[in-house]
């Protein structure tokens, strides 16, 4: 019996625009990614071993290779991104991926590093696998993605005053894979020895559309097939940053990102 195809929630169109017109408005929200880069950096320099050919995936414009740059056990460090106008601005050699696809040979790395991409897979059980196949015996998977509390109280918002001004909602933020569920999916890959743990960062805004901006200056605006493809509504973006301004503390909008970390070991021979 042929396997079922994984569902198709994200259009992969949409990422990369999305990333392309965070390059067009200046990369001015680049703190999460610089963040998640220096923290990989950091659980790498626990591990006392060289990783000659190295893979950053998701590179964006080079911060994983700039938080890197002190360190001397990596000899190459490939770039790869969905956006090419991503790719063309980070370390040299760059390629640009589909991200479902992954153009890499197999045992072409010893390590693998992703910061804050893999959350845009459809299909991560088969990315998860592509990459252990990519990764030499012994091989080092570390990434960060975003996990399942994030943004939930603009979720809530952007449901409540669609429903409230629209008779009607449609998905507003992307899923995110559950923390739980991740160690079993790169055991499933056929990863060793994985680890996965999370941070939980907050950001105070002056409003919710303040956080959008940021959104769409990340390029982690909704990609999601089934968004609606018209602009939203005035009256219901009213409505969605009064209910988020009024369920905030003291009338902070404060917004809620869980980072979920990812170590995992391809199987020695």
């Amino acid at each position: 019996m042929k396997s079922a195809e994984p569902p198709l929630i994200f259009d992969s169109r949409a990422i990369r625009r999305h990333r392309e017109r965070a390059v067009r408005l200046g990369l001015g929200a680049e703190f999460l990614f610089e963040r998640a880069a220096v923290e990989l950096a950091d659980r790498l320099g626990e591990i006392k071993r060289r990783f000659p050919a190295a893979l950053d995936l998701g590179c964006r414009r080079g911060l994983m290779a700039r938080a890197l740059d002190r360190r001397g056990d990596i000899d190459r460090l490939v770039s790869a991104d969905p956006s090419e106008a991503l790719a063309r601005r980070a370390r040299r050699p760059a390629v640009v991926i589909d991200l479902e696809a992954l153009p890499f040979a197999p045992r072409s790395f010893d390590l693998v590093l992703s910061p804050l991409l893999l959350h845009w897979v459809n299909d991560l059980p088969g990315v998860l696998l592509q990459l252990r196949h990519a990764l030499k015996p012994g091989g080092l998977l570390l990434a960060t993605l975003f996990g399942g509390e994030t943004l939930s109280a603009l979720h809530a918002a952007l449901i409540e005053a669609e429903l409230d001004s629209a008779g009607g909602a449609s998905p507003r933020v992307s899923p995110f894979t559950d923390l739980r569920d991740l160690g079993d999916l790169l055991q499933r890959a056929g990863f060793a020895e994985p680890v996965v743990d999370a941070d939980r960062i907050e950001v105070e805004y002056a409003d919710l559309f303040a956080l959008m901006r940021d959104l769409r200056a990340m390029g982690e605006a909704n990609a999601q097939r089934e968004r609606r493809k018209s602009a939203t509504r005035r009256d219901t973006l009213t409505r969605a940053a009064a209910l988020y301004r009024d369920r905030a503390p003291h009338g902070r909008v404060i917004a809620t990102f869980q980072t979920v970390n990812l170590t995992a070991w391809a199987p020695a021979l």
